[in-house]
């Protein structure tokens, strides 16, 4: 697979590297492009971030979980290219210095790529664009002081060319009429073999060709395979290419969104309608991670903290499949059968998700250590329809209580047909432990989660009757 991008605004071809290399190390090893940071090495720190732009726009992302054919037809800014041609500096840069936004200096790459990317977009909600940049040296004062004072100026004219930049298509030499070949065996030092379909009708064919190969979306979580676990992928897929996986449509019954697109957009879509599962999202991951993080993606790596399936049950979400020619749905609640499986067969893929129309009574509710960008100890998700004071309908789903996301269905049935009333929420309270027996580790003790997890019943029975509820909006 030939890899062509811009970097730095000059063109790059890649034609034999190895499809696992992520971007950092590519740019400090074969680059000398040490600018870029490597701290955790898995997503978390934000040192390591770079402006990668396309033609929907510029992202900040991660550079050490971004694997080098997710760039195929993009263009990539790295701290060495955020100042001009003749070393005029960026907007960013020059604030940075006025407010004496850097002291050790070893997160200030990451900060002003963060920087210049919503400073290319326009976005000025400093806060979250900054939640996946850690500072341990300077504090964030200084930091969103410059960010402020960047904001009113001009974008430089050699970052506003990076959108005229879209290489179209990888060529077609390099996937066509390959979709049906068998895998062929290769030698261990060769790199692993890979595949970018550019549509989902191609991956379909290879991927039931390969059904051992792992696919490759956002690689917010294959990544730390690499990078963490240091596993050798023997065969890879990667889903950029898919178009059509990436397409969001509005029907007469809802929602469906293709298993590529990714959770900013996903977040923007489900703002106005469902305000509390957009609010869990934007404290779910950083902005680097969920512009490359997808909904596909995070439903098929089946994790019992995911955060977005308890949502998704709750809303009584439908999850579609597909292997070959051959399509399914069923309930996104029946997806998940244990702890690490899940009902898909070898070769079978998600292909997307829809959620039916429906009143917005969702209220989804994270508890984790730290507010922003933490796994969950626990993920409530409550779903109650109340007619003339009596619950008609009820779906409730937790993740972090289980080996899978799993529904409260005890709870439901002690809901359903009963006074809405702070009375039926304490008989409801006593069915968690039917629905529920969670264990104890790192994030939480079973006894924390279960109390917690009536805690959260009786917020969401406040909340629906306008009491405040919210730690960070609650006033003396």
């Amino acid at each position: 697979m030939t890899i062509t991008f811009h970097l730095n605004g000059e063109q790059v071809s890649l034609p034999d590297s190895d499809p696992t290399t992520t971007l950092l190390d590519w740019l400090r090893d074969d680059r000398g492009l040490t600018g870029t940071k490597e701290g955790c090495n898995e997503g978390d720190c934000g040192a390591c971030t770079v402006m990668v732009t396309d033609h929907s726009g510029a992202k900040a992302l991660n550079a050490c979980i971004l694997f080098l054919p997710q760039l195929q037809g993009k263009s990539v800014r790295t701290v060495e290219g955020a100042a001009g041609p003749d070393g005029a500096l960026h907007p960013v840069q020059q604030a940075m210095i006025d407010h004496h936004g850097s002291q050790c200096g070893f997160c200030t790459p990451g900060f002003v790529m963060s920087m210049v990317t919503a400073h290319t977009n326009g976005a000025t909600d400093h806060n979250d664009q900054l939640a996946g940049n850690l500072c341990r040296c300077t504090g964030y004062a200084p930091i969103i002081r410059a960010a402020e004072a960047a904001a009113p100026e001009p974008v430089p004219s050699w970052i506003s060319q990076d959108r005229s930049f879209i290489f179209s298509q990888i060529s077609r030499e390099e996937v066509a009429d390959r979709g049906a070949e068998p895998p062929s065996s290769r030698p261990a030092a060769e790199p692993p073999s890979s595949l970018r379909p550019r549509s989902c009708d191609e991956l379909a064919k290879a991927y039931a060709a390969r059904p051992n190969a792992t696919l490759i979306a956002g690689a917010t979580d294959v990544g730390l395979w690499v990078t963490k676990q240091l596993r050798v992928l023997e065969e890879v897929i990667f889903l950029d290419g898919c178009a059509d996986l990436k397409e969001i449509t509005e029907t007469e019954d809802g929602l469906y969104f293709g298993a590529m697109v990714d959770m900013n957009r996903v977040r923007a879509v489900l703002a106005p309608l469902y305000p509390s599962y957009a609010e869990m999202i934007r404290r779910f991951a950083s902005q680097q991670v969920r512009a490359a993080a997808t909904i596909g993606g995070n439903i098929a790596n089946g994790s019992p903290i995911g955060d977005n399936p308890p949502a998704l049950i709750a809303l009584g979400a439908t999850l579609h499949l597909r292997k070959g020619d051959n399509r399914r749905t069923l309930p996104i609640q029946d997806f998940f059968l244990d702890y690490g499986k899940q009902d898909r067969a070898p070769g079978e893929f998600v292909e997307g998700v829809s959620i039916p129309n429906q009143p917005d009574a969702l209220r989804v509710y994270k508890l984790s250590k730290r507010f922003d960008q933490d796994i969950s100890a626990v993920l409530g998700a409550f779903n109650v329809a109340v007619k003339e004071g009596t619950v008609t309908a009820a779906r409730i789903a937790f993740g972090g209580m289980a080996g899978v996301p799993k529904r409260a269905t005890a709870v439901e049935a002690a809901l359903i047909g009963q006074p809405w009333s702070e009375a039926t929420i304490q008989t409801a309270q006593a069915a968690f432990d039917q629905d529920f027996t969670p264990m104890s580790d790192m994030r939480a003790s079973a006894r924390y989660r279960l109390e917690t997890a009536r805690s959260l019943l009786l917020r969401y029975f406040a909340d629906l009757n306008g009491a405040p509820e919210h730690v960070l909006e609650v006033r003396a």
